[in-house]
């Protein structure tokens, strides 16, 4: 006998109603937000804008102010994702929201999604040559299965 007990993704609803986009400010993150709107308009869905900032270095503990600068990055994101959506407001209604963590990419994108109860998690391909050693973002978090992944070029 085959065990009958409903999926974790099943959420009782038809469509996705949170989807998580990962933003770290490069071309292909950026045309992943956009890629992650369309999909939150049509679905009637929230778009969660999520930004993960850096793990603070030891430069940091020595008084180097790197937490002020990846605050104004985080600030530069959600500025530049908030003056997208006032222009296209008219035409283009979206809920969305910015979230913002501290930590590694990955577990941080995991985390968000965790807490928000994500459908789907949208990623722009990495742009870093190294990843091809050492895996990317979104090749680790299509392995993980836990939710539908879509990356963006």
């Amino acid at each position: 006998m085959t065990d009958q007990r409903p999926s974790p993704f099943e959420r009782g609803t038809d469509g996705p109603k949170v989807i998580v986009a990962g933003v770290d400010g490069s071309a292909s993150s950026l045309r992943a937000v956009a890629y992650a709107g369309g999909l939150a308009r049509r679905q009637n869905a929230l778009l969660a804008v999520v930004y993960v900032q850096p793990p603070l270095t030891s430069g940091a503990a020595l008084g180097a102010p790197v937490a002020d600068a990846t605050e104004e990055i985080a600030e530069s994101l959600a500025a530049e994702i908030r003056e997208g959506a006032e222009r296209v407001r008219d035409i283009w209604d979206v809920r969305w929201e910015f979230h913002t963590l501290r930590g590694d990419p990955y577990n941080g994108l995991v985390t968000a999604a965790d807490d928000l109860k994500a459908d789907a998690v949208v990623v722009g391909a990495s742009e870093s040559a190294g990843h091809r050693f050492v895996g990317s973002v979104a090749v680790r978090l299509v392995k993980s299965g836990r939710w539908p992944v879509t990356v963006v070029p």
